[in-house]
């Protein structure tokens, strides 16, 4: 007799950026239905009242691969597994990790793979700080562990040429502290010293916490890797506590459509 063994499922979700509430309806459904659910003990956490009866597979950090091998093999076995990622699993998270392997398994033994978008860190922390994002903007990753830190710089200073605004991720760790300062310092020969800065700290989490301040001083802030940045660009301002970027540039001609 034919081997008749089911071949299970991957969904790879985006948590948002930590409260519950701010989980989509399809990424719950996603939870609710899954029969694994692998992750990083942090984000395992963060949800688990939505995991009871289901098996769960948690690492530590650095251990990306591991987790990703763990699922491909439980789908493989039959299982509806959930990949979990906080904010969006396709802006610094798990999707590409879970895709790339997947595709190296024989086409007639792949599980299917589904990446169900959630809500950015980038997203959150901008919506508490007002709307900095509402013209284009560079996401930028300061964290030099898979990316050479002199790339890095020129991607900082091409996004400072062209007026983004740039949101910075991983800004700063324990060991990594001086990348920051490298990053003002770059964007200083672009910009004024008074250009608006929003520092965003656990942004939708219970403990969030957020301040504006200016290019020239924003460094003395509390910021660490549960912090991300926004730096406004050359139109952006900040009135009675929100920092705004408007979407028509103060020196462009309006043309009625």
């Amino acid at each position: 007799m034919a081997d008749t063994k089911l071949i299970g499922s991957i969904k790879v979700i985006g948590l948002g950026p930590g409260n519950l509430d701010e989980i989509t309806p399809r990424a719950r459904r996603a939870i609710e239905q899954a029969d694994v659910v692998v992750g990083y003990s942090r984000y395992i956490e963060l949800i688990r009242s939505l995991l009871d009866g289901k098996k769960i597979i948690s690492t530590g950090m650095m251990h990306e691969a591991d987790r990703c091998r763990a699922a491909l093999d439980c789908a493989l076995d039959g299982s509806r597994v959930v990949v979990v990622s906080s904010g969006d699993a396709g802006i610094y998270g798990m999707a590409g990790l879970v895709l790339e392997m997947s595709l190296e398994v024989e086409p007639n033994r792949r599980p299917t793979v589904e990446v169900v978008a959630g809500v950015s860190a980038v997203q959150a922390a901008a919506a508490v700080l007002g709307a900095p994002l509402t013209h284009d903007f560079a996401v930028i990753s300061l964290s030099d562990l898979l990316t050479d830190w002199e790339l890095i710089k020129r991607r900082i200073e091409c996004a400072a040429t062209g007026d983004f605004v740039i949101a910075f991720y991983n800004p700063k760790s324990h060991k990594r502290v001086t990348q920051i300062e490298e990053a003002r310092d770059i964007l200083l020969k672009f910009r004024a010293e008074s250009t608006p800065v929003g520092i965003v700290r656990n942004a939708g989490r219970p403990d969030q916490s957020s301040t504006i301040s200016t290019l020239e001083n924003f460094t003395r802030e509390t910021i660490d890797m549960f912090t991300l940045v926004i730096v406004g660009n050359s139109q952006t301002f900040v009135k009675d506590g929100f920092m705004i970027t408007p979407r028509l540039n103060s020196r462009a001609q309006h043309t009625p459509r």
